[in-house]
Parts: C-alpha cells; sequence; structure tokens
C-alpha cells in the first residue's frame, strides 16, 4: 500500500511540474496570451491606417480636389489664376531700456 501511495505522490508531482514549470505550462500560456493580445492591437492600428490609405488613394483616384489639395500642401502650387502673397513674420523688437539712451562709459585706455 505504501508503495502505491509513493508512486501517485510521484505522479502528482511530475504533473504539477508539467503544469507550472514546463515550456507548454501555464506561464508560458500566460506569456503567449499576452503576445496574442498586443499583435491584435498592433493588427488593428495598422488595419485602421490601411483603410486611411485606401481612401486616400480612391479619393486621389476619383476626384481633382484631392489632387489639388495635395498639390498645393505637399509641392506649394498655385492655379494660373491666382495670385501668392507670402507672410513674413518680423522678429520681435526689442523694448526700450528704462534707463533712457546708454551712458558714456569711460574710455579704459590711458592717454600717451
Amino acid at each position: 500500500m505504501q508503495i502505491l501511495v509513493a508512486a501517485l505522490i510521484a505522479v502528482l508531482v511530475f504533473l504539477q511540474y508539467l503544469l507550472w514549470v514546463a515550456e507548454d505550462g501555464v506561464r508560458q500560456t500566460h506569456t503567449l496570451k499576452i503576445a496574442v493580445q498586443v499583435q491584435r492591437e498592433n493588427n488593428a492600428a495598422l488595419a485602421e491606417r490601411n483603410s486611411a490609405l485606401t481612401a486616400e488613394v480612391e479619393d486621389l483616384k476619383r476626384g481633382l480636389m484631392a489632387i489639388e489639395e495635395r498639390a498645393r500642401a505637399d509641392m506649394g502650387m498655385i492655379r494660373k489664376d491666382e495670385t501668392f502673397y507670402r507672410l513674413l513674420e518680423q522678429p520681435p523688437e526689442a523694448p526700450p531700456s528704462p534707463s533712457g539712451p546708454p551712458a558714456d562709459k569711460p574710455s579704459s585706455r590711458r592717454p600717451r
């Protein structure tokens, strides 16, 4: 009877080892579930990007407005009947000093 109990305990320990520690155990399964979830999120982001690109391609194939918008934004093109104005920003002026004009500083040179 003692041999049977020892054999059952040995089998139980071996099965627990396979369940928790071995390569195909619970830890590996949990790690794979996390990796699958991350990959699904990446796939969803890429699918959204693909659908946006597909819509843009279809718009470029069918409409002239998208082509014109792309030419204006990317290449800076204008139509023949338009006038282009470029507005340059002025650099900020230095605020006037509160003491008025700068005072003459004494010369550090010695007379000869």
